[in-house]
């Protein structure tokens, strides 16, 4: 099952290793022990032995802690038994182990990990990442090899972390391998008969095993790098090829990364050149909480007191439909629709017009600071002067905003004025006769009449 094309074969390296009872497999990195052969697994079938029953092996936990320090490695031995002492866990032949670590670093993307078998395959379990960031290490974290399938269980398998720094970090706080173990799949059998040996092909010698402190550059791509990437190159031409990023990257839906100059809406610059996503309502933000927006999707509004994005403007300000903005009313409003136009007043302010001021008694007015008189023909009032009244005192009648003695020819008084102040209404229509001056004024489909000297309400003509 490990015959691939020929092409395939002398396009990528192949190491030859060291399974003593397989005599030697041939293993890619790519490629593990192989691309597979229909043809020859359908052959394979029509004589296949099954293997004995798989048994699970789980080694003591390794948890003398070591330091991890910058451009440097830790190297720790551990003696597996295979659990001989237990015929049903007993792993004596190999399938694939898994190993389980706990490392705690202030950039886990500058480590390495390797992994050597008593029998002297080592295996690279994880290799440097440019983008990994993270602070969280790996806590009980667990990787697996089949690279030393086939091979003996027991001896001293050895455990190899490389600390790599890739850019500035602090190097006062160095990593700490804490603890690390191993589980063993296999059986504890030789799962092989002899006439089942694997076919004989050309051996191909792979390559060295990638040292971690060496540089990651392109493989097979030699052509221009997008203008998104720095210096350190790329291995394809648009910006998701860049193996580090000029400006900043953000990660797609697919997981992908890819380089822009600045980043897209709805995300913000982090640390280490990073794109976050802000808040879900936040058109643009300064972090990735709900109260760190600068901007506000399509209906919401950015509250500037505490930077979230609401759908309703608290109590005290209104809703600036162009901005998207939640902006103040004037300082006595309680509720507006703009800064100056006041619809409630705070407690102990009364609405006077479309503002707000202090509820001075009838007859005085709020000037800033205290309550000063209205004027003489002024009841009550908004501000200084006969221009200010709101309703007028006994004998005067409120027309047109001001108090009058007596109603105009083009007024008529008005009987149903509330709180029992008097004004004077308007006409609607109005005819002169001779030299009585009668008014008319149509309301609905009667004329009512009166004399423009008179204080008596129009009577129906």
């Amino acid at each position: 099952m490990s015959k691939g094309s020929e092409a395939e074969r002398a396009r990528y390296d192949w190491d030859c290793r060291g399974v003593t009872d397989l005599a030697s497999a041939k293993v890619s990195h790519l490629y593990g022990f192989g691309l597979m052969d229909a043809e020859a697994m359908v052959m394979e079938a029509e004589k296949w032995t099954t293997v004995p029953q798989q048994h699970v092996c789980v080694e003591s936990t390794d948890r003398q802690i070591k330091t991890v320090r910058p451009n440097s490695a830790v190297r720790s031995v551990y003696k597996a038994s295979g659990c001989s002492d237990n015929p049903n866990h007993h792993v004596g032949y190999l399938e694939h182990v898994v190993v389980r670590i706990t490392i705690t670093h202030p950039r886990r993307g500058d480590l390495a990990i390797y992994l050597t078998s008593p029998s002297g395959t080592r295996s690279q379990l994880l290799a440097n990442r440019l983008f990994d960031h993270s602070m969280e290490g790996f806590k009980n974290w667990e990787f697996m090899t089949i690279h030393c399938w086939g091979e003996r269980a027991a001896g001293d398998w050895i455990l190899e972390v490389y600390d790599t720094p890739s850019q500035l970090r602090n190097f006062k706080t160095p990593g700490k391998l804490k603890e690390w173990s191993l589980v063993l799949y296999g059986t504890s059998v030789q799962p092989y008969s002899p006439t089942n040996e694997f076919p004989k092909v050309e051996r191909v010698r792979y390559s060295r095993v990638e040292d971690p402190t060496d540089d990651y550059g392109t493989e097979d791509y030699a052509g221009p790098c997008d203008p998104e990437c720095s210096e350190v190159g790329c291995d394809g031409p648009g910006p998701d090829h860049c193996n580090d990023c000029l400006h900043y990257y953000y990660k797609l839906k697919n997981n992908t990364r890819i380089c822009v100059s600045s980043c897209p809406s709805g995300h913000y610059h982090a640390d280490k050149k990073r794109c976050r996503k802000c808040a879900p309502n936040c058109e643009s933000c300064f972090g990735s909480h709900g109260d760190q927006c600068l901007s506000c999707k399509y209906g919401y509004f950015l509250n500037e007191e505490t930077n979230s994005c609401v759908t309703h403007c608290p109590d005290g300000s209104y809703q600036d439909t162009k901005k998207n903005l939640c902006r103040k009313c004037s300082e006595n409003c309680k509720t507006c629709t703009e800064s100056d136009n006041c619809t409630e007043c705070r407690e102990g302010l009364s609405l006077q017009g479309s503002r707000c001021a202090v509820a001075c008694e009838d007859g005085r007015y709020f000037n800033g600071q205290d309550c000063q008189p209205c004027h003489r023909f002024c009841a009550t009032c908004a501000g200084a002067g006969a221009g200010g009244c709101i309703n007028c005192t006994e004998g005067y009648f409120m027309e047109d905003g001001r108090c009058v003695q007596s109603c105009s020819i083009s007024h008529y008084f008005d009987h149903s004025s509330e709180n029992g102040y008097k004004s004077c209404k308007k006409f609607t229509q109005r005819a002169m006769t001779d030299s009585s001056l009668t008014i008319v004024e149509k309301t609905g489909g009667n004329f009512r009449c009166g004399l423009a000297s008179s204080t008596l309400p129009p009577s129906i003509c």
